[in-house]
């Protein structure tokens, strides 16, 4: 019997962005950016949202401060590295490099009419390399980080003249570097706007105060409409597929409770499927009604606005997934987790930050998001975070992350035989990167290991760990 379910053949990459690779954020004209003064706070616990919580007070300090407590100004030096590092990327004979465009690099106070030369050049030789490679390229347009000066002055995507001045920057990138992009992602993991409000929407907390959710939502509105409208722009002016992302938590019930199954039905929604709904259905869906109204939420939506969404809605769809959650309407014990704090789940191990590992929440996302929209998956981000050693051989052995990466690489296979018609798979930190969530270059997720600390002392060697060669055979085989 032939059903004509989808057979496509797997593109398998990694990824970085630029705020957490880069560095170099004093070089080539960059502007400061949002990302630059999220200051390194050690951990007293797994917990890492205070490294998501600035005032202007903290933002304050840290436009005046050169110390080496703000891991993102250093990153992995990719600034300085890049030819090494993409010559590794060749040699592990990756498909696909998902990377980042530093916003503040080609704009660098955001609402300039004409972009940084110098911006330009650095990304011509990346995207030239990249070319001469034969590595397709999946690019993240905005990876969290925006100008400060556009938080300072505008108030952050609050303003919806940050509308404007994004269309401005993504024209550019459709102009320079259309021949060498194959996706386009216009926001990174968009619903991190609700979660984690500065680095999703740049928005600054007030002392002592919790964030106004309207203008979190307001924000987020003002992000759906600016992706509706590269997407509009991006699909006259280039042949690459565009995309929307968002983080997965992929919610189990906690127990058969009929409460339970309800809350896991409304956190999924909430958490996860809303934003997707919006930039891949294209229309707000009906469920926030009454969340919006239960909490006098209240922000702008013009008929222009729903038109717009409706029109440009996403190509594929992308997610990352790093651990699945759990839904309770008793208090449980809680463990961390990729934006949010969940229920511990008793069947699952963690690593030390507290997320857990579940190999087999990874097929059911898949199975999950394709039912939901039957459009193409890209699996954009997933990784295991771990405190990596070098050892006496001055090698890193980490077979932990290759059986991380063996369990889930067969799931996805799963997923294949499922019906599911996945594009793609895209390692997250393929090269050690600072983490978004905790501020930590010791949280490595990569297969090839940067010599540096969390306030950036070290001599950023690269080193392949025993997981390159798992990874470099592994896609031989699958070509």
């Amino acid at each position: 019997m032939d059903l004509n379910l989808p057979n496509r053949k797997l593109l398998w990459g990694g990824a970085t962005a630029a705020s957490q690779y880069e560095g170099g954020w004093q070089e080539g004209n960059k502007g400061i950016d949002t990302q630059d003064v999220r200051p390194y706070v050690p951990r007293t616990s797994n917990a890492t949202t205070t490294t998501r919580l600035l005032t202007q007070k903290v933002i304050d300090e840290a436009k005046v401060s050169n110390h080496r407590r703000y891991p993102f100004r250093s990153g992995s030096q990719g600034y300085y590295h890049w030819e090494d590092d993409l010559a590794l990327l060749k040699e592990l004979g990756i498909d696909i490099y998902r990377l980042s465009i530093s916003w503040a690099r080609l704009f660098p106070r955001g609402d300039e009419q004409e972009p940084n030369p110098e911006g330009l050049a650095y990304y011509d030789k990346i995207f030239d390399r990249l070319r001469s490679y034969g590595i397709r390229v999946f690019l993240t347009m905005n990876h969290y980080a925006i100008p400060l000066y556009l938080v300072e002055h505008y108030g952050g995507w609050t303003n919806r003249i940050l509308i404007d001045f994004y269309l401005r920057f993504a024209k550019v990138v459709f102009e320079r570097w259309a021949d060498v992009i194959d996706y386009y992602l216009p926001f990174n993991e968009i619903n991190a706007g609700y979660f984690s409000p500065f680095n999703g929407v740049g928005l600054v907390k007030e002392e002592d105060k919790p964030y106004d959710q309207s203008l979190v939502f307001q924000s987020l509105h003002h992000q759906f409409v600016a992706s509706a409208k590269t997407i509009e722009l991006g699909h006259k002016m280039v042949k690459g597929k565009f995309g929307c992302m968002v983080a997965c938590f992929c919610y189990y019930p906690y127990s058969c409770k009929p409460e339970d199954n309800l809350k896991q039905v409304i956190d999924e929604n909430t958490n996860t499927w809303f934003c997707a709904d919006v930039l891949t259905r294209g229309y707000y869906p009906s469920y926030m009604q009454r969340f919006f109204e239960e909490r006098n939420i209240e922000f702008t939506i013009t008929e222009e606005d729903k038109k717009l969404l409706k029109e440009n809605t996403a190509d594929f769809v992308s997610f990352s997934y790093y651990q699945s959650s759990v839904a309770s309407t008793e208090e449980k014990e809680k463990t961390a987790g990729n934006l949010v704090v969940t229920t511990k789940n008793p069947y699952l191990e963690a690593n030390e930050w507290g997320w857990q590992i579940d190999p087999v929440g990874l097929r059911i996302t898949l199975n999950r998001v394709y039912d939901r929209y039957q459009k193409p998956v890209f699996i954009s981000e997933n990784g295991l975070g771990y405190r990596d050693v070098i050892s006496d051989d001055c090698k890193i052995h980490d077979e932990y992350r290759i059986d991380y990466l063996k369990k889930h690489f067969e799931q996805i296979k799963e997923a294949q035989r499922d019906g599911v018609d996945v594009l793609g798979y895209i390692m997250w930190g393929v090269i050690d990167i600072v983490s978004a969530g905790s501020c930590e270059m010791e949280k490595r997720y990569g297969v090839v290991y940067v010599d540096a600390d969390n306030l950036g002392n070290g001599s950023y060697r690269r080193i392949k760990k025993d997981s390159f060669a798992w990874y470099q055979d592994f896609i031989a085989k699958e070509k």
